[in-house]
């Protein structure tokens, strides 16, 4: 029977207190694919919430330059005349003022963080190649604008090559309810820039986001500059060119050389020449997972106390041939094998069911793991089912085609 749609579920093992995942049909003529036989299906999901305490991927303080933090675009062109098209460029989002209307045209939406020029709008470009990019001021308005139907799709980063993992969409996957349906990997190519005429040598100051500086100090110590955070690397070239400050330049993308009028000093200037960033595309709907192609599928899990407990976890992978893949390694009886642990032990998650109805659980610590089989694999079905034996909660984040191209 073909399935019509999909949505992720959690079934409650209530004697035992434990959780596992199946798809469940969206409609009440679709199809179950059980993970556990003669057990009561309940859908449940993670409430709205946000992280209590700051972490290392949200926004860094307003650079010290004497800089507004809020620049008027009106004032921008009056300022220095570079980009007359400057005005028309879509304000981003935020969490709390998601104002923007769906567009009543055929082009797919697509959230993304940042504002036009930034990485991330690329990923979503390469992602949706015809899509109509929404920037949104922080990550967690992206995923709103999803669930309130303002946009179709958001491309989110996950982890970068050097950097490693942006933990506050790790917690937002939990707090909203958005299904991972895709990946794409982009290669960073940080450049230097500058105002028209300017030349490197004449710089004193150099703004971007503090990864994106830290990705290029070697280049930048050869300058012999001082580097300044900004929100993000496209917002750092807008306040040079906004401003027209001709000591400061920025590291940002080619791109956002061209929105803002700049010139490009300096090309590749970021340490590791293997600089990418990996994202994903998140929809209010999970995709219905094939067999065609190779797939990923992300979950997340707790486990209960005990020595070897882990081991046993990763092990229902090992005995069925699936390999895994994640951020951080650990090495387990020489086997290498990669998986992001986060510590909750002082941050609960309001776990509820599908009338909103549900309780606050805390958790040690939650594991994300992306392994390399279909949902519409047995073996997978088999491991998930084996891992609920140890798991205290378990939630597929999604199941989707694995990513083969790196896009520049």
């Amino acid at each position: 029977m073909a399935l019509k749609a999909a949505a992720i579920c959690i079934c409650a093992n209530r004697s035992h207190s434990h959780s596992v995942v199946t798809y469940l049909g969206s409609k009440p003529s679709g199809s179950v694919l059980n993970l556990r036989f003669e057990r009561k299906w309940e859908c449940w999901a993670v409430s709205d919430q946000r992280a209590k305490t700051p972490v290392e991927d949200e926004k860094p303080p307003a650079p010290e330059l004497g800089l507004p933090e809020e620049t008027d675009e009106t004032q921008i062109i009056e300022t220095r005349g570079l980009h007359k098209d400057l005005n028309a460029l879509p304000r981003p989002l935020s969490a709390t003022n998601l104002s923007s209307s769906p567009s009543g045209g055929s082009k797919v939406r697509v959230a993304y963080q940042g504002i036009p020029g930034a990485y991330s709008e690329a990923a979503a470009l390469n992602a949706y190649p015809k899509c109509e990019t929404v920037p949104c001021d922080q990550f967690e308005a992206a995923f709103k604008a999803v669930e309130l139907w303002l946009v179709d799709r958001a491309v989110l980063p996950i982890e970068n090559s050097v950097g490693g993992s942006i933990h506050r969409n790790f917690d937002l996957l939990l707090c909203h309810r958005l299904h991972i349906v895709g990946e794409v990997q982009l290669v960073v190519n940080h450049c230097l820039l500058g105002l028209p005429g300017v030349r490197k040598e004449e710089l004193k100051r150099v703004l971007s986001h503090p990864q994106a500086l830290d990705q290029c100090e070697v280049s930048l110590n050869k300058l012999g500059v001082i580097r300044v955070s900004a929100y993000d690397t496209a917002g750092a070239a807008q306040i040079v060119a906004s401003e027209g400050l001709r000591d400061t330049g920025a590291v940002a993308s080619a791109r956002a050389a061209d929105i803002y009028g700049l010139d490009i000093l300096a090309e590749k200037i970021q340490d590791d020449s293997d600089n990418i960033t990996r994202f994903l595309m998140l929809a209010r709907e999970p995709i219905i997972p094939g067999t065609d192609r190779p797939h990923k599928t992300s979950i997340v899990f707790t486990l209960e106390e005990g020595p070897g407990v882990l081991f046993k976890a990763l092990a229902v992978f090992a005995l069925r041939g699936i390999n895994l893949s994640k951020a951080l390694n650990i090495f387990l009886s020489q086997m290498q094998v990669q998986i992001e642990s986060r510590p909750q032990r002082k941050r609960p998650l309001r776990v509820v069911d599908d009338s909103n109805k549900g309780s606050a659980k805390y958790f040690d610590y939650l594991f994300y793991i992306d392994f390399e089989a279909s949902m519409a694999e047995p073996r997978a079905q088999y491991a998930l089912g084996h891992l609920q034996e140890f798991a205290r909660f378990l939630r597929v984040l999604g199941c989707y085609p694995m990513y083969t191209a790196l896009w520049k």
